[in-house]
C-alpha cells in the first residue's frame, strides 16, 4: 500500500488555503487545515466532508509560540511526521500611506507574512526530516518581486505600500535562504497572481483556482524538482 503524502496547510479554513486543501485531499493527501480561529476550521474541515474529501482540522496561529507548539505536538502525535508544509497564511497589513507609516504597522504585517511562517517552519522542521521527500512552499506575491514591482506594465507597479510589498520581499529572501540550509527539501516561493481573495476584495481576474495552481505545483514537486525558486502558474517569476 502506498503511504499518503501529509501536507498541513496555514490559513486553510477560505481562499487559497481551503482551495489549495480541497486540490490536495482531491489527490488522495492527508489534508491538515491550519486555522487560526478552530470554529472557522472546523467549518472548512465540515466543506470539504461534503465534497467527500477528508481532512483534519489544526488549531494554529501563526503569531503564536504556545498555539504553533501546539500545533506541531498534534501533527507529530497524529501522524509522526510531516511531508508538506505550506505557509500560505497572510494579510495585507495596514493601508497607511508610505509616508504615515511608522514601525508599529510594519510590525503587525510582519508579524504575521515573515515572522509567521519562520515561527511554522522552525517548529515543524523536526516532522519534515522524518519525510522522505520534505517539501515547503512559502505563498508569497508578485508585489514582493523588485522586478515586477519596477515593470510599469504590470500592475503591481500602481501599488504604493511600505508594508505588504515588502513583507513578500522578506519571505522571498526566507526562501533562498532555506533552501540552502536544507539540501534535502525542496523549497520554493509562489505567486498565486491577482486572485480574487478577500485579502483584495475579490478583485482580482483569476479564480481561486487559478490562484492555486503554482501552489499545487510546487507542493507536489518531485526531488529532483526546483528549489530556492519562485514561480507563478506559468513559470520562474523574477526577484
Amino acid at each position: 500500500m502506498t503511504e499518503t503524502t501529509i501536507a498541513l496547510v496555514t490559513g486553510a479554513n477560505k481562499g487559497l488555503g481551503l482551495t489549495s486543501a480541497r486540490r490536495l485531499a482531491r489527490s488522495g493527501w492527508t489534508v491538515l487545515i491550519g486555522a487560526r480561529d478552530a470554529e472557522r476550521g472546523a467549518k472548512a474541515v465540515a466543506e470539504l466532508a461534503a465534497d467527500g474529501l477528508s481532512a483534519e482540522l489544526v488549531a494554529l496561529d501563526v503569531t503564536s509560540d504556545e498555539s504553533v507548539a501546539a500545533a506541531a505536538d498534534q501533527v507529530g502525535r497524529a501522524h509522526g511526521r510531516l511531508d508538506v508544509l505550506i505557509n500560505n497564511a497572510g494579510v495585507i497589513g495596514s493601508r497607511v500611506p508610505p509616508l504615515e507609516t511608522g514601525p508599529d504597522e510594519m510590525r503587525a504585517c510582519y508579524e504575521t507574512n515573515v515572522f509567521g511562517p519562520v515561527r511554522v517552519t522552525r517548529a515543524f522542521l523536526p516532522l519534515l526530516r522524518r519525510s522522505a521527500r520534505p517539501r515547503i512552499v512559502m505563498v508569497s506575491s508578485g508585489m514582493g518581486s523588485l522586478a515586477v514591482t519596477g515593470d510599469r506594465d504590470r500592475v503591481e507597479s500602481t501599488v504604493i505600500s511600505l508594508t505588504y510589498p515588502s513583507s513578500k520581499s522578506a519571505l522571498n529572501m526566507l526562501t533562498t535562504q532555506y533552501a540552502k540550509a536544507l539540501p534535502g527539501f525542496r523549497v520554493n516561493a509562489v505567486d498565486p497572481g491577482y486572485t480574487a481573495t478577500d485579502l483584495n476584495g475579490n478583485s482580482g481576474p483569476q479564480t481561486v483556482e487559478e490562484g492555486t495552481d503554482a501552489i499545487v505545483q510546487l507542493a507536489a514537486v518531485g526531488p529532483d524538482g526546483p528549489t530556492g525558486g519562485f514561480f507563478d502558474r506559468s513559470g520562474p517569476v523574477p526577484w
